[in-house]
């Protein structure tokens, strides 16, 4: 069951200084609708498990693994039989840009099987299994290894996947080196100003290419188009400025880095298929009317 549910914010169990939280989960109940600032990670070991997240659905097979990223709307429908490992590590105190970008990416969540991922999807099951032996364990020093081990695995993925495609990222190969390191800097820029108006050509000059060159080199790098990236961050970090009601939405949608209300509210909803002023309901368990 969900512990501390306020509305549909999940404020995830975990134990006292810890940041990591691991269930052995043989439970037939559905999880309603919720989202969390951790990522969350599903492996049925046993039968298997459905999740919608972000509107999207994915079924989930034994062995098959789900990685929910932070700030996602989701829910968990367990079948009458069954376990799975259900992992919840809490990242906000580790920002890399790297791992910022690969969150947009891979953003609302990711199915990991062993079709669409052949090359890496045996090290991330073990990585899997070896988590929860060390979550288990009580050994000292387990926590930093655990979170070693899920950094491994987004950094397989951010190496050897195209986001929700399966497809190894592919910049021409004599000049990979140098793009990725132009993507790397291009990524740290966008997390230091995505609240502020911030236009395809400076991110093109950031990186040092023409914007119709860097338009193509960034759609093949990351599988999505510049603003569709940049309003993503936006709108995920709306999502946690709606959490104070001190803020009216208008001024949410100002601070995130929208220049109007009507482009926030748009953009709002197609991403997360309700309004700021529903997510906001839903979030302080409210009802209006």
């Amino acid at each position: 069951m969900i512990h501390h549910l306020d509305g549909i914010y999940e404020t995830v169990d975990y134990q006292a200084d810890s940041q990591v939280c691991l269930y052995y989960n043989d439970e037939y109940e559905n999880y309603p609708t919720h989202w969390h600032t951790s990522f969350e990670v599903i492996m049925p070991l046993i039968n298997t498990y459905d999740a919608v997240c972000g509107g999207q659905k994915f079924h989930l097979r034994e062995g098959d693994i789900l990685i929910i990223c932070p700030c996602i709307i989701h829910e968990l429908f367990a079948p009458e039989t069954g376990e799975r490992i259900i992992f919840q590590p809490g990242m906000g105190k580790i920002s890399i840009n790297e791992i910022n970008l690969l969150v947009s990416l891979i953003s609302p969540a990711i199915l990991i099987t062993p079709e669409d991922y052949p090359m890496i999807y045996e090290q991330i099951q073990k990585n899997m299994f070896k988590i929860k032996d060390e979550y288990f364990s009580f050994a000292p020093y387990s926590e930093p290894l655990i979170f070693s081990l899920f950094l491994e695995i987004l950094v397989l993925l951010g190496r050897n996947q195209r986001a929700g495609t399966g497809q190894s990222v592919s910049p021409v190969a004599s000049h990979q080196k140098e793009y990725t390191e132009k993507f790397r800097h291009l990524a740290a820029y966008i997390e230091d100003h995505f609240t502020e108006n911030i236009t395809l050509e400076q991110a093109a000059d950031q990186a040092g290419f023409s914007k119709y060159h860097f338009s193509r080199l960034f759609k093949q790098y990351t599988d999505s188009s510049f603003y569709k990236y940049l309003n993503q961050k936006r709108i995920d970090y709306a999502r946690t400025l709606l959490a104070d009601p001190s803020l009216s939405v208008i001024e949410v949608a100002l601070q995130s880095g929208f220049s109007s209300l009507s482009a926030f509210l748009r953009m709002f909803k197609q991403i997360c298929g309700c309004t700021p002023t529903e997510f906001r309901a839903m979030y302080t368990g409210t009802r209006r009317g």
